[in-house]
């Protein structure tokens, strides 16, 4: 398996990643993932700029420009044949010795990427049936919006839903709906479509950004709205966006059936908005 190590494609096996590294001491770093489609990747660009903004908020100089960014991803899936798959990219801040909190001298420390890729097929019989969640307090930090590689809120949020045998997170902060523990969340509620505002406490995610250009391209009502726990436990359908998961039906919170307990109108007609994108950009989605 072919992977990328800072500005080279080589073998998986060649990278070193040094123990002094500040992603592994510190977090300090960022990450992302963007899919592919028949070889061709869906919505690159907004992934690449996210991956951008995400650096200028840490103050983290990128050793690329978004172009020579795009044509490495886009060489890596071709040599390592991905069809349908995901590439995760990550850039940490580099070798910091002695280690020391404040960020170091960017003329003395390079920053060190990675990228790599897996084959990971379309889960229609889930996307179909839907999935079940937990509601969560939201205990994380207030920059959400960066997407930073420390994620032991996340993790820690989405094995307490595995605990109680629920595939995913939904969290909250004071009764405040944020998001879920890996993707956005939205309530649909007498046809109107709600999911919270972009800010610092939810991560802008872009399969959220497409889904709502084609939802009101289509004439629904959506509103970026914040709403609370009361609200969600009265909704008429729930589900979660990423990039994988695309739009993913939540059937059930803590236990209790959403609405008839089943995949609703709304979310089945805005998965195949998201899918009739897809097909525009990179052919028919299999």
């Amino acid at each position: 398996m072919k992977v990328i190590w800072n500005d080279e494609i080589v073998e998986r096996s060649e990278v070193k990643i040094d123990m002094e590294d500040r992603g592994y001491q510190f977090a300090d770093g960022i990450y992302d993932v963007v899919r592919a489609y028949n070889g061709k990747f869906f919505t690159l660009n907004e992934h690449v700029d996210r991956l951008f903004s995400s650096a200028e908020k840490i103050e983290l100089r990128l050793p690329f420009t978004k172009e020579k960014l795009k044509e490495m991803l886009s060489e890596l899936i071709k040599i390592n044949n991905i069809d349908t798959g995901n590439v995760y990219m990550q850039v940490t801040r580099g070798i910091g010795i002695p280690r020391n909190h404040p960020y170091p001298d960017p003329e003395e420390v390079s920053p060190v990427f990675t990228a790599t890729t897996t084959i990971v097929a379309r889960d229609q019989e889930k996307m179909d049936r839907g999935m079940s969640a937990l509601i969560v307090p939201d205990l994380r930090w207030l920059r959400c919006d960066i997407k930073s590689i420390s994620l032991l809120g996340n993790i820690m949020a989405k094995h307490e839903a595995h605990k109680k045998g629920a595939d995913e997170a939904i969290l909250h902060r004071e009764g405040i709906v944020t998001e879920c523990s890996s993707s956005n969340v939205w309530m649909i509620k007498n046809d109107t479509i709600y999911t919270h505002p972009d800010g610092n406490l939810v991560l802008p995610g872009i399969t959220k950004l497409v889904l709502l250009r084609v939802a009101q391209n289509a004439g629904l009502s959506v509103k970026e709205e914040a709403f609370t726990l009361e609200d969600l436990k009265k909704s008429d359908e729930v589900f979660a966006s990423s990039t994988t998961m695309e739009a993913m039906p939540i059937t059930s919170i803590d236990g209790n059936p959403v609405g008839t307990g089943q995949r609703g109108p709304v979310v089945k007609k805005l998965q195949q908005l998201y899918v009739d994108a897809i097909e525009n950009e990179c052919g028919k989605v299999r």
